[in-house]
């Protein structure tokens, strides 16, 4: 695997392209023997380390200038994200270290070292003061004692103090002592660059350096401008462009075994995206366990009584916590009656819709001291009082009961309540009100939304990874996705606020998730924690990445490990017996734990995850176990990532990038250059996005053309899953997702098309092919794609062709080594103008001498799926 900061992993495109942008770029005549750096932030969001050279230090070139070369992972999304008054100091190591605050108020400051100034390695936040702030950190060295000294200013509104810490290596600290102030001496120089001051450090390197920090600026603007390239200026970039003659020779003799999971879905609790979504319970809140933590206090009604309302003054209701159904579900409504009439009412997730003529299943917790023969008459109403459905319980008891009752619906309605009407007078208590349509996916008891579990289900996804993403390390330590308090009865589940900013049931649990890939046919693919929270934590220490304490990682691990027993063990097994008792004696077969999801690779986080991934490997190396190598597709987490992963030998990473649709363009060959010997691929994330960031034609052809590539390279890419999956109208978070809904529709997204087609027309055997365009031009060949593979089991051959040309293009297909002229052929096309929310595939069946005259419209995505006849068909392999 590479390791050059500027191409990790890139491919030998971009080695053209380097050629193409440094002949471009003017270089000195008689360059500098030595020149001057100053080092400076801005200090905004997301701030990072910019440079600017000087050979006399008065007239100073920016590089950039608003170009990074390292920013601050400190702290949560956004404006927490801070560099603050760095400092930089070539060590006696060798090494260039930088130093810089992280806000006003925390403890600690930041550290990172670099060989080049280009790549910067691992990030760590030494806490040097538990009560006080820690501003503008300086350095220096101790040759004697091979020591740095780093000191720094603490403020308050009376007083400032000086502060110093000593350390041998960056890891380990003294203990921190108070200097006086005359003896901290702030290094930094302030100077004008661009007509703004800036402060900073200034150093004197050798010409090199700064040669290499203006070319991978330019190299940097160059791919970004490269990039930008939207279907929007088409016009003008092909304005003399002509339909373009293509020739396609695939030769079968050369054919090669890919993987036959290679496309997945990634299904994690955003954009409402389960409780109110998948997750088929209408009822919203009902085990009153809503609380103002959830949305960190930002919203005043989010509280135990969120979702219910009393109606009638004829009787008063409030929440309690004296002896509860379970200790991990607190809070009940308690009730006191005065005269019969009043009604406890629930809105559901933006109402209640219901069907006519379907049956809908209600049960409730219920207690009452007072009541003799008390029933609850249960109504679903509309917005003006109108009667949907209604029916009784049994008599309320004195102690914790369930009662259960079912409600057919007399007409269809998208948004009505759900009404509770005690029978009696006195007190009652009532807990986990549910409401689920009979018409479950499957027909499963506490399942799932039939339509939208359909439409996963439709995909053809060979796995499902779950519960996530950011909701599986949580926001610290304590919100990490603990999986044992989404199993057994719901009443004994323990509800969770959601990372996102909301609230989780947790009814749809590990059980759920499981049960669903064994009805989807999907392998399950669950992500625990690395024994680390998300790195953009809101809590424990501003989003530093901090652990679980190393004396709670035994049973932390062994948390991982009951995981696996509670999928595949024997019924005779602890946890084997409680998946049994939730009605599944057979083992689900897991094959797959991901252990991380996006992390700052620190040591922190090294020590966990070897420790986790060396009882994985002890314990179940039958366990595909998936490492994660950061959020993109470049940078110290991806390039740390990696070499902890093939230190250690683990076999598959999690990769993730979010790209504009340049840069799936030109990427293609991303992944043909990976070392087949180190860790295979698992591209867990991805999606293309606009400005905006529309689903549309122009995102799901790039999104196609890229999976070309992928297929070609699905000797080393395993598994792909497009992020996220679902979305609520009015509780989206985040843009583009794959499919849309609310109560009682599902909007596939146009990117969903392209998904469904790699789906439904997967290979577990690729062909090769040559491809020779009448147009030469990069940005013409670039955008033109062809994928063949063969698929063992039905012994159909699929070709996949991308045109995202504003052209037609004239394909002609050479089939050697291939016996298809009997083979009956599915042909499908996904077309349109590239703005399109809307477009959706034309489905035809043709002879097979119709791929031989067909054109490849503009913008389109054809499939051509060719059943073959007899033995005489199949592909001859070298």
């Amino acid at each position: 695997m590479k390791n050059s900061f500027q191409f990790q992993k890139q491919k030998k495109h971009f080695l053209g392209l380097l050629l193409v942008c440094l002949s471009a770029f003017s270089t000195f005549a008689n360059n500098p023997d030595e020149a001057y750096i100053f080092s400076y932030s801005s200090g905004k969001s997301f701030g990072g380390l910019h440079f600017a050279w000087s050979i006399d230090k008065i007239n100073w070139h920016p590089i950039g200038p608003e170009h990074h070369y390292m920013h601050s992972d400190y702290g949560r999304w956004g404006s927490e994200k801070r560099m603050v008054s760095p400092i930089l100091f070539l060590g006696a190591d060798g090494l260039w270290h930088c130093l810089w605050s992280l806000n006003e108020k925390d403890g600690t400051f930041a550290h990172a070292s670099s060989k080049d100034l280009l790549y910067w390695g691992r990030q760590s936040y030494p806490l040097v003061m538990t009560d006080k702030n820690c501003l503008t950190p300086e350095l220096t060295f101790n040759k004697e004692k091979g020591e740095y000294t780093i000191s720094w200013l603490s403020k308050n509104e009376t007083e400032t103090t000086a502060w110093c810490t000593t350390t041998k290596d960056f890891k380990k600290f003294s203990e921190t002592k108070k200097i006086p102030l005359t003896e901290y001496k702030n290094s930094r120089s302030t100077i004008v660059i661009d007509g703004k001051s800036q402060t900073g450090s200034i150093n004197k390197v050798a010409w090199n350096l700064v040669d290499g920090l203006i070319k991978t600026q330019q190299l940097s603007a160059y791919k970004t401008q490269l990039w930008s390239e939207t279907t929007k200026t088409d016009s003008e970039r092909f304005a003399d462009l002509k339909p373009v003659e293509a020739k396609f020779t695939l030769d079968a003799t050369k054919s090669k075994k890919i993987s036959n999971t290679l496309l997945g879905i990634f299904f994690e609790d955003l954009n409402y995206a389960a409780d109110g979504g998948l997750y088929a319970e209408l009822i919203q809140n009902r085990d009153f366990e809503y609380a103002l933590t959830d949305k960190k206090g930002s919203d005043a009604s989010w509280n135990s009584t969120k979702a219910w309302t009393l109606k009638g003054e004829t009787a008063t209701y409030a929440i309690d916590t004296i002896n509860p159904i379970h200790s991990n579900n607190k809070h009940y409504a308690k009730l006191s009656i005065q005269k019969v009439g009043a009604a406890l009412t629930n809105e559901g997730f933006d109402g209640i819709a219901i069907k006519a003529g379907e049956k809908y299943d209600f049960s409730v917790f219920a207690r009452s001291n007072d009541a003799k023969s008390a029933k609850l008459l249960l109504r679903l109403v509309g917005k003006n009082g109108e009667i949907y459905a209604e029916t009784t319980t049994q008599s309320v008891t004195a102690n914790w009961k369930k009662y259960d009752a079912t409600l057919t619906a007399k007409a269809t309605i998208a948004d009505a309540s759900l009404e509770i009407i005690p029978q009696m007078t006195g007190t009652l208590d009532l807990d986990l009100i549910s409401l689920f349509p009979q018409k479950t996916f499957k027909g499963h008891k506490n399942g799932l939304r039939a339509d939208l579990a359909q439409t996963l289900a439709d995909l053809k996804p060979k796995f499902m990874r779950f519960p996530g993403g950011c909701v599986a390390h949580g926001d610290g330590i304590g919100n990490i996705y603990n999986w044992k308090n989404t199993i057994g009865a719901l009443e004994a589940r323990k509800p969770m606020r959601n990372l996102w900013g909301y609230h989780q049931t947790v009814g749809l649990g590990y059980f759920e998730y499981f049960q669903f890939c064994e009805d989807a046919g999907a392998e399950p693919l669950p992500v625990i924690a690395a024994g680390v929270p998300c790195q953009n934590s809101s809590v424990g220490g501003a989003g530093q990445q901090g652990g679980v304490p190393m004396c709670d990682m035994d049973n932390y691990v062994q948390d991982i490990l009951d995981l696996v027993e509670y999928a595949n063990g024997d019924v005779t097994t602890k946890w084997g017996k409680k998946r049994a008792e939730a009605g599944h004696p057979k083992p689900f077969n897991l094959k797959y734990v991901g252990i991380g999801n996006e992390d700052l690779i620190t040591d922190i986080f090294e020590e966990r995850f070897a420790m986790i991934f060396k009882a994985m490997k002890e314990k179940h190396p039958e366990i595909t176990v998936i490492g994660t190598v950061g959020p993109a597709s470049e940078g110290t987490d991806y390039q740390e990532g990696w070499d902890i992963a093939t230190k250690l030998g683990v076999p598959m990473v999690d990769e993730h990038y979010y790209q504009p649709p340049g840069w799936f363009i030109y990427n293609q060959d991303y992944y043909d250059q990976y070392d087949r010997s180190k860790p295979k691929v698992y591209l867990g994330e991805y999606a293309a996005h606009l400005p905006g960031k529309p689903n549309n034609l122009e995102t799901a052809l790039s999104e196609a053309l890229y999976l070309t590539s992928v297929e070609r390279n699905g000797d080393v890419v395993s598994m792909t899953s497009y992020a996220p999956l679902l979305a609520k109208d009015k509780h989206t978070q985040w843009n583009p997702d794959l499919i849309y809904f609310n109560n009682t529709e599902v909007r596939p997204s146009v990117g969903y098309e392209v998904q469904k087609l790699y789906g439904q027309n997967a290979g577990d055997e690729y062909i090769p092919c040559e491809i020779s365009l009448s147009n030469t031009k990069e940005n013409v060949k670039n955008r033109v794609a062809i994928s063949m593979v063969r698929d063992s089991k039905s012994k159909d051959i699929i070709i996949k062709l991308v045109n995202l040309l504003p052209v037609t293009v004239n394909p002609s297909i050479d089939f050697k080594n291939l016996n298809l002229e009997n083979g009956e052929v599915i042909k499908t096309v996904l077309k349109g103008d590239p703005s399109d929310k809307n477009a959706r595939p034309e489905v035809s069946t043709s002879s097979f001498s119709g791929i031989k005259n067909a054109e490849l419209p503009a913008y389109s995505f054809t499939v051509y799926r060719i059943k073959t006849v007899g033995s005489k068909n199949k592909i001859q392999q070298k």
